[in-house]
This record gives structure tokens, sequence and C-alpha cells, in this order.
């Protein structure tokens, strides 16, 4: 009889479990189900994406149909060549994106004449014919038949980041679009800027990327600078006016869903983290998932999804930034990742920024009791982010851990977040700017040949050393580089140049551009995690453009050709308006 108490107890306990599964979207295709699983848990392919990716022949409800006959006939338990032939026979890997042609496109924009070094001049030139070769738009076929697709349709071109992510990309976007309002491309940036507010008009937020399966997570949220930045360059208040309600939509998404109280000091803040809600595999990434998490209960796998999907939503996927032994120091093993104990610091800096320009987009239409508002959440997030990342002694900022309720004293780029997007006292900019550049020289990053890496941990995560992503060297070198410090200056010129040399290296040597590049090695390519180095690259060529736009061009005749760019792109807006 207790035998049968404690099966039925096992029972219960795993069809609760089961029953709180929050799963990754509404697909029975593409996100959950025994269809998915059994596909993915096949390894039909190398990378789990390749599947999810793959659109459907015929209706969810025939393509379900045709499955359920194979497990019928072949009393579940299929063999792989009969998945692979269910899968040829139902999918198909082609149709939903075609070639698009960005309508503003110049080979030869103003900024490339302003470049004196021809060696740098040459590789603007390769950066600036790449963008067509990454542009795209989704086909007629994802409209009119959206739920035979992962992808989420979209109504203008855009730029995707290439190799194995053939849409667009939340954070990726945000370099992008730096590199393309550089390159003169303002109307595509307003396009795929109105890509990504239909995507939160429709859903609230903007996920990770613009499949279905991202449905349960977002990434950095960078709309707001990005819109900024398009602003900044084509000072369209009319078209601002427009869509800035779209933009604080975004913003109250964050606040209601992301955001936590951290006690410190005596005092309460409001503060944000990565804390996704759905404990269920990545499906694109869900025989990875599956293998990570496989010896935990099922309650703890479920944790383990969750934060899975969190580190996915950090843009850092994966660090031992999240990784934890259980003294709370670094860990390479990604079944050990904890990211939902962490306050991370470049998160709450890249909010701050965004409250910082809602209020100026409200302010720039008149609307001054908007303005107010987000001024004010501004400045309350601007003192969280001191008393609870800066380190006075260190003269930095540092990730919080919740489980310790401590500073997590690591060196990672994203320390100096709060530097990058003015998320301290800015009256005291050049205090912190000497102060972050001495904690850089302690850490001896600057021995680096290739770049600055993602931390000083070689673990085999591809967001460790050796890797050098592109975003993170702008978050130290436009952070020094703009603190008003001549030592900080200094060191962001010899680190930004250090940086274009790898890429420029890299790509006389490939005629590619990588996601990541290898700190040790000038312009090898980075490797590590959960699939091979992709060439493009969407971030990469926007970053690179930016160092090129910081560090060569000409002083004397930079503002000039500004003010006249900044007239061409507002009679631009005007004829289009």
């Amino acid at each position: 009889m207790e035998y049968f108490h404690r099966i039925f107890l096992i029972l219960f306990i795993f069809n609760n479990v089961i029953a709180d599964n929050i799963e990754s979207c509404d697909s029975t295709i593409y996100c959950q189900g025994k269809l998915l699983h059994t596909i993915q848990m096949a390894r039909l392919f190398s990378d789990s994406k390749t599947f999810v990716d793959m659109s459907q022949k015929n209706p969810p409800d025939v393509t379900m149909q045709n499955f359920n006959n194979l497990m019928k006939a072949k009393n579940d338990n299929p063999s792989k060549d009969d998945l692979v032939q269910f899968v040829k026979e139902n999918f198909d890997s082609a149709g939903e994106l075609v070639e698009w042609t960005p309508p503003d496109f110049n080979k030869n924009p103003a900024f490339i004449e302003r470049i004196e070094n021809e060696r740098v001049k040459k590789f603007a030139q390769n950066l600036v014919n790449i963008w067509p070769k990454l542009a795209r738009r989704v086909s007629d076929s994802v409209r009119d038949h959206p739920d035979q697709h992962s992808l989420i349709y979209l109504p203008n071109g855009f730029i995707i980041p290439g190799g194995r992510f053939k849409e667009i990309y939340y954070w990726d976007s945000y370099w992008i679009l730096e590199g393309l309002l550089i390159s003169e491309m303002t109307e595509s940036v307003r396009g795929i800027l109105e890509n990504f507010l239909s995507i939160v008009e429709k859903f609230g937020f903007i996920p990770n990327g613009s499949r279905v399966y991202y449905l349960n997570r977002s990434q950095p949220p960078l709309l707001a600078s990005m819109v900024g930045k398009y602003i900044d360059y084509s000072n369209n208040k009319t078209w601002l006016e427009s869509h800035v309600d779209t933009i604080e939509k975004e913003m109250n998404w964050w606040w209601a869903e992301r955001r936590v109280s951290v006690s410190k000091g005596g005092k309460t803040y409001d503060m944000f983290m990565y804390k996704v809600k759905s404990n269920t595999p990545r499906p694109e990434s869900y025989y990875e998932d599956v293998f990570t998490c496989q010896n935990f209960t099922e309650v703890e796998k479920q944790t383990c999804y969750r934060n899975l999907k969190s580190g996915a939503e950090s843009g850092w996927d994966y660090s031992t930034r999240w990784l934890f032994n259980d003294d709370r120091s670094p860990s390479s093993n990604l079944s050990q990742i904890d990211i939902l104990h962490v306050i991370p610091v470049d998160l709450n800096a890249i909010i701050c920024k965004s409250f910082e320009e809602l209020s100026r987009f409200y302010q720039l239409i008149g609307n001054n009791d908007k303005s107010s508002k987000w001024s004010e959440k501004q400045n309350a997030l601007k003192e969280a982010i001191h008393d609870v990342h800066y380190n006075e002694e260190d003269g930095i900022w540092y990730d919080y851990d919740l489980a310790n309720s401590k500073q997590n004293k690591v060196f990672y780029p994203s320390n100096f977040a709060p530097l990058w997007s003015d998320a301290f006292d800015t009256s005291k900019k050049e205090v912190f700017g000497v102060r972050a550049a001495q904690y850089y020289k302690d850490n001896k990053v600057q021995k680096y040949p290739g770049g600055i890496p993602t931390s000083l941990i070689n673990s085999g995560q591809q967001w460790d050393l050796p890797n050098a992503w592109p975003p993170l060297q702008e978050f130290i070198v436009l952070g020094l580089k703009k603190s008003g410090s001549r030592k900080a200056e200094r060191l962001a010129r010899s680190q930004g140049t250090k940086v274009l040399e790898a890429y420029m290296t890299g790509f006389e040597s490939t005629n590619d551009m990588y996601e990541k590049y290898d700190a040790y090695n000038v312009g090898g390519y980075g490797g590590g995690g959960e699939y091979v180095v992709q060439s493009g690259f969407g971030w990469s060529n926007g970053e690179a453009l930016a160092l090129i736009n910081e560090f060569y061009l000409k002083p004397v005749k930079k503002q000039k050709i500004s003010s006249h760019l900044r007239h061409r792109h507002n009679k631009m807006n005007e004829d289009h308006q």
C-alpha cells in the first residue's frame, strides 16, 4: 500500500510540474509538443536552430496529422531515416526571406572622403558595400500564411546579422543602425525602427529576434537609444510624435515584467534583471538545453531552463558572469547558471538611458508631464546604479549578486556600461573616467592585441576569454572617450585603434567580418559556445564604422559636413512625409 502511495505522489507531482510548464510560445510545431521534442532529440541537424527556422508546406493541422500518422505507423518509435523523410515531405528551408535593395544605399557616403588613412578608407568602403549583401525583406508567403512559419512578418526591409541568424535581432540592431546612419541610410533606419514598433504594437515588447520561438524573452532594451540616434541624425519630430507612445509601451513592459526591489544600505530601489518566466527548453537550442539540464529533478529542470532563457535574454549566452560554484565564485559549467540572482549593471545602465531618451522625446513634442515622469525614473535609477553597483574602492561598477548580497567583483566590459550610457553623476564625468581607466589598466586588459576580451576567464563559453565581442568594445572605448578625462581619452584611442586594426587585419585575410574576434590573435575570429563562429556580420560592421567615425575622420571638416548631412536628412524626411 505504501508503494502505491509513493507512486501516486510521484505521478501527482509530475503532472503538476507538467501542468505548470510555461512554453516558449503557442505553436505546437515550433515551440512545444511531441513533434518538436521528437525531431530535436533525434538530432537530425547539427544546429537545433535549423529545424525551427523551416517553414511548413501545409497548414499546421495537416503537419500534425502527418506526424501523428507516422508515429502510429511506427509504434511511437520512428527511425532517424523516418524522421528525415517526414521533415523533407512537410518542411522547407527556403522562401521566407527575399533579397532587398535598400532604397537609400550609397556606395560612396560623404564620410569616406573625410578619412585620411588610405587603408582605413578602403576598409570603410568595403564595410559600406556589405550592407546590400545582408539586406532582406520578409516574403509575402509569411504575411499570407503566418501559422506555417516561425518567422514573424515585418512590413519593411531590414539588415540581418548574417550566418545562421536570418532574422532581425534586437540588440544587434543598435550597432547595425549606428553603422547605417554613418552610411547615410536614414530611410532604411526609419523602416527598421518601424519594424520594431510594429512588433511592440502586436506583442507589447520586442522579443530576442523576429521568430515566434523568441516570444518568451527580450534582449537589452535599446529601442529608445536607437530612436534617439535616428532623431539626432534626422530631426524628424513629426515621426517621433507618431511613435513615442509605442516606445513608451515597450518601457512599460520592462517596468512591469523585469523590475525587482533591491535593498542595500537600508534603502530599497526599483531595479531590473533578466527573469524569463518560460521554463521549458529553448526551441532553437532544444537538444542542447535538455542535455545541460538532464541531471536535475523535474522542478530543478524548470529553473535550469528559465536560467538558460534568461541568459539568452541578456545577450551573453553564455558567460562565467552567470555561472556560479557553490561559493558563488565563477564556474565554467553551464548547468550551474544562476542569472536569476543577478542584478546586471549593463541592463540597468541601458534602461536608465532609455528613460532619459523617453523624457527627451516627450519634451521635444511638448508633453512636459510625461517628460517629467520619465526624468524622475531616470534619476531614481541613476541613484540606484550608483548605490548598488558602484564600488568606490575599485572605481568601477559591478553586477550585484542577490544570492549573497554582494557585488560580483570580476572584470567584464559590462562594468563600463554606465560610463557609456551616462547612467551616473555626469557633473563628475572626468573623475569617473579617470577611475575607470585606472581600473582597466590595473586588470592589464590592454595587453590583449586582438581586442578587449569579454572576461579574463577562459571557460570555453563564448562570452568569455578569449572572445572579443564588438558591442562590448564600444562600451569601453566610447565610454572612456566621452568621459572628458585626457587619460581616459588616450586609453580609448589606443584601444579603439587596436580593435579596428583587428577588424581590418581579419577582413584583409578572409574578406569577411565576424560576430566575435580572438583577443589573443590580431584579426583572428572567436569560438566556443553552442555554434561555430558566424560571418557577415551586422553589428561588427556597424561598430567598426563607429570606431572609424570616432578616430579617423578629418576633425576640421567634420562639423561642416555633419551639418550638410543633417540638411539632407531633414529634406529627405520632409519629402517622405
